[in-house]
């Protein structure tokens, strides 16, 4: 017997015996409404990029959007590795610089390169947690989304008819003492960069409140919110916000975890919001990865693992449970959500 263990070192194995259902293809070839294929890991390696199409092919993935298409000459290089080499499979979001915000010009130089880059071929703009959290103005201070002197930009995004999909804070653990109560001590201890809680970072409420006072000022530019309503842990709330504007949409992805802990309250959630939520995933592309989010979405299987070959929890020490959703609902979140906001097949 050991005579004592760290909490790391804490690995227990379920004893529980429960139906197991694979799900090696979605119900509809599906949309991954959120990843990132960085150019000098995907775009500017040709072999590597025909294997992940061979992979999607076995994983039934229509479409996978690339969230990290940079911009300018990046996006351009980035365009042509996936976007262009494989019409159809990829498509791929430019990104803003938010340094400088303060300077003479700046919301100019911004909304022009924005133009620039849908024009290249994005279709889309993608915002980082690091607005509001780390960049900052001129004279130190930090930029919030709903800031003014940025409103341009998602006015802009409005006019050229292109989506937001923007992640602002990140689970509220991240941003609570890293004590015995927090229930993602064991990421934050791996991650310590990840903990936003004292010091200079703004506390999670007020994040979340310039993020929706952002989507409620711009009601012609749709927003995507990531990450199930950058509040996954209180679905009673992201209901609320998708109820009160309809410039907004939200993703699934990297909450699995959050979302299976809590199948009753999500099966309900996914069914009254089915218009407008989108599959995807935020993880590199497997076909093991994507199977067991499928397993999530269209079984009632439980108490399993959310992540698919990891030793120490990712994220928090629970298992999920399958919401088994209806036929109608999986095919707008799996595909019919995100071609109609995407303009895809």
């Amino acid at each position: 017997m050991e005579p004592s263990l760290s909490l790391s070192e804490f690995e227990p194995r379920s004893e529980l015996v429960t139906e197991q259902h694979e799900v090696p293809r979605p119900h509809c070839p599906a949309i991954d409404a959120h990843n990132h294929l960085p150019l000098e890991a995907w775009a500017g390696e040709p072999a590597r990029v025909a294997q992940l199409v061979q992979d999607l092919d076995g994983a039934g993935v229509q479409a996978v959007v690339n969230l990290s298409g940079g911009s300018g000459g990046i996006l351009e290089r980035t365009l042509d590795g996936l976007d262009r080499a494989y019409p159809g499979r990829f498509v791929t979001f430019c990104n803003v610089d938010w340094r400088g915000v303060g300077e003479p010009g700046w919301a100019e130089r911004a909304t022009a390169q924005l133009r620039h880059d849908v024009a290249a071929g994005a279709r889309g703009l993608k915002v980082f947690k690091e607005l509001g959290l780390r960049y900052r103005d001129t004279e130190g201070r930090l930029v919030s989304p709903d800031d003014p002197r940025i409103a341009d930009v998602w006015a802009q995004a409005g006019a050229l008819g292109v989506p937001v999909l923007i992640h602002s804070a990140d689970p509220v653990a991240f941003f609570r003492p890293l004590d015995r109560h927090n229930e993602r001590w064991d990421e934050l201890q791996r991650h310590p960069d990840w903990h936003f809680y004292g010091g200079d970072f703004p506390v999670f409420d007020e994040l979340i409140a310039a993020l929706y006072r952002t989507i409620a000022a711009h009601p012609q530019t749709i927003f995507i919110t990531a990450h199930v309503g950058c509040y996954p842990e209180n679905l009673g709330f992201v209901s609320r916000m998708l109820a009160r504007y309809p410039n907004m949409y939200t993703d699934i992805s990297a909450r699995f975890a959050e979302l299976g802990r809590a199948p009753f309250s999500a099966r309900r959630w996914f069914l009254a919001h089915a218009d407008r939520i989108l599959y995807g995933t935020d993880v590199t592309p497997t076909i093991e990865m994507y199977r067991n989010t499928y397993r999530f979405l269209e079984t009632e299987d439980e108490h399993f693992d959310y992540a698919v070959g990891a030793r120490i929890p990712p994220q928090g020490r629970w298992k999920i449970y399958g919401v088994n959703l209806p036929d109608d609902v999986l095919q707008k979140v799996y595909h019919d959500n995100a071609a109609a906001l995407l303009r895809l097949e």
